[in-house]
C-alpha cells in the first residue's frame, strides 16, 4: 500500500479544520478582557496583564501564546506581548475594531445555538428557538445586555462595510432613498456622505431609532438631509422616495416572511423607483465564500437563508419586481437592484 503524496489529502488536513473553534473562542477572551487595549503603550508582562485584569495568569499566557502564533500579538521576550497589525483592531475605537463583532461572537446568544447544529439539521428550525423557546429577535427584547451587544456588534459590522457599498453604486441618481431596518444609521449616513445630493430617510422600530439618534451618525452635517421614521416592515413599509434600500433584512428570514416584507416594499416603491437589496454572495458550485459561513449562521440564529442571485431573482419575481442588474462591492456583499414590474 502506497503512501499518499504530499498532494493528497490527509486526515490531519480535516482535523486542522477543528482548530478554528479553538482560535474563534481565544479571540473572544482576548477581546472580551480587552488585552489590545492595555497593550496600546507597549509590551507588557502576562503577569502585569493578569493582574490588570484579574485573572489567572498562566491560563492567560496560555491564550496569548497561540494568538501570537497566528500573528495576533506578538511574545517578543518570554512572557512579554506587544500589539501587532491584528491585534490594533481588537482595540476599542479604532477605525476597523472588531471588538465588539468578537465579543458578540463569542456571547451564548451567538455560540450556543452551534451546540445545537443537528436540532437545526434534523427539524429545518433556527436552534436558538430551542434554546430560548422563542425567535431570536423576540429573545432579544427580553435581555437588554445581549441586545446592546448584539447592536453594537451590527454597527462595527456597517462601519467595516458601509463605505464599500456607499462607494460600489451610483444611489445619489434617486435623489431619495429609505433604508428599510437600518438600525443606527450607519449605512445611510455613509451612503449620503458620498452622494451629497441625495435626501435619506432611516425606517426602523421606535426602538431601534431611539438607540440611532443616540448614536448620532445622521446628525451634525447631515442632519439636514435625513429624517427618521417608525418602521415595521413585516406591516408596512414608509411611503414618500424613490429608492428603498435594505442591507442583511431580507436573509434572516424564511421565504415567505422574506415574501411579506418585499411585498410591502413593493406597495410602497414609485414606478420610476427601485428596491437595492445589499446581501452577502453566494455563488454557485463549490467556490467558498463568506455567503455560505454566513448561510449556515441564519439557519442556526434566525431560521433565514442566504440566497444565489437566482433565488432573488424568483423571490423578487413573486413580489413584483423584476432583477436590473447586480453590482458586486469590494465586500463579499452584492448590490441587488431591483424595479417594479
Amino acid at each position: 500500500m502506497s503512501l499518499p503524496t504530499s498532494s493528497a489529502a490527509t486526515p490531519l488536513q480535516l482535523f486542522g479544520m477543528t482548530h478554528g473553534l479553538i482560535i474563534h473562542q481565544a479571540l473572544y477572551s482576548a477581546a472580551k478582557l480587552g488585552v489590545a487595549d492595555l497593550l496600546k503603550d507597549g509590551a507588557q508582562t502576562s503577569s502585569d496583564l493578569a493582574r490588570n485584569l484579574n485573572v489567572n495568569e498562566s491560563a492567560l499566557y496560555r491564550i496569548l501564546r497561540l494568538l501570537a502564533s497566528q500573528s495576533v500579538f506578538e511574545e517578543r521576550s518570554p512572557r512579554t506581548f506587544a500589539n501587532t497589525d491584528l491585534s490594533h483592531f481588537l482595540c476599542t475605537d479604532v477605525p476597523g475594531s472588531v471588538r465588539s463583532i468578537l465579543i458578540f461572537r463569542g456571547s451564548e446568544f451567538f455560540f450556543g445555538p452551534f451546540a445545537e447544529i443537528l436540532y437545526s439539521i434534523e427539524t429545518g428550525l433556527a436552534a436558538s428557538t430551542k434554546m430560548y423557546g422563542m425567535e431570536a429577535f423576540e429573545y432579544l427584547k427580553t435581555d437588554p445586555e445581549t441586545a446592546r451587544i448584539f447592536d453594537d456588534a451590527m454597527t462595527s459590522m456597517s462601519e467595516l462595510v458601509a463605505p464599500v457599498v456607499a462607494a460600489a453604486y451610483d444611489f445619489g441618481k434617486w435623489g431619495s432613498l429609505i433604508d428599510v431596518g437600518g438600525g443606527n444609521g450607519m449605512l445611510l449616513a455613509s451612503i449620503l456622505r458620498v452622494h451629497p445630493g441625495l435626501r435619506g430617510v432611516l425606517a426602523d422600530l421606535p426602538h431601534s431609532l431611539e438607540r440611532a439618534t443616540h448614536r448620532g451618525f445622521l446628525g451634525g452635517e447631515l442632519a439636514s438631509r435625513s429624517a427618521m421614521q417608525p418602521c415595521d416592515f413585516f406591516r408596512e413599509v414608509p411611503s414618500g422616495c424613490r429608492a428603498y434600500l435594505m442591507k442583511n433584512v431580507v436573509h434572516d428570514w424564511d421565504d415567505e416572511r422574506a415574501h411579506n416584507i418585499l411585498a410591502n416594499c413593493r406597495r410602497a416603491v414609485p414606478k420610476d423607483g427601485a428596491l437595492l437589496l445589499v446581501e452577502w454572495a453566494l455563488p454557485e458550485g463549490n467556490a467558498s465564500s463568506a455567503g455560505k459561513f454566513a448561510d449556515v449562521v441564519m439557519m442556526l440564529m434566525t431560521g433565514g437563508k442566504e440566497r444565489t442571485v437566482e433565488e432573488y431573482r424568483h423571490l423578487l419575481g413573486r413580489a413584483g419586481f423584476s432583477v436590473n442588474q447586480v453590482i458586486s462591492t469590494l465586500s463579499d456583499l452584492n448590490i441587488i437592484e431591483a424595479l417594479p414590474d
